[in-house]
């Protein structure tokens, strides 16, 4: 929603006050500080609805697998290391909606890191 034009009226009228509802529980508030939106990403992880939990967990092994496989170009090796470790405090909050997933979110993040510390090992080696 965050990157969007979409109004949280204009999900409702298509998918219904649930998704509505959810859609707005995981949308940060833009207007805040970077810094601000992460910490609160944080905060208010353990009170989501188990269904914005569950969008949130999907989101979040997405963003894990790109960062650690296809990450941005800008982004430097530190900044891809701290995302995961941010990445793993959000989660922290999001656990017991979805054992499946989590179990999931937690190869994928093993897979991530292990991708993270073999390149800086090359780069030592280089």
């Amino acid at each position: 929603m965050e990157d969007t034009e979409t109004t949280l009226s204009e999900i409702e009228e298509y998918f219904g006050p649930v998704v509505r509802s959810i859609v707005q529980e995981v949308t940060d508030d833009k207007t805040l500080p970077k810094p601000e939106r992460k910490r609160l990403q944080i905060e208010h992880a353990p009170h989501l609805s188990t269904g914005a939990k569950q969008i949130k967990l999907a989101d979040k092994i997405s963003n894990i697998n790109d960062v650690a496989f296809a990450p941005p170009a800008h982004w430097p090796h530190q900044r891809r290391v701290d995302y995961l470790a941010w990445a793993a405090s959000v989660v922290g909050g999001l656990r017991g909606c979805n054992k499946q997933m989590e179990e999931f979110f937690d190869k994928t993040m093993g897979r991530a890191r292990a991708q993270l510390e073999a390149e800086k090992q090359s780069c030592i080696l280089a």
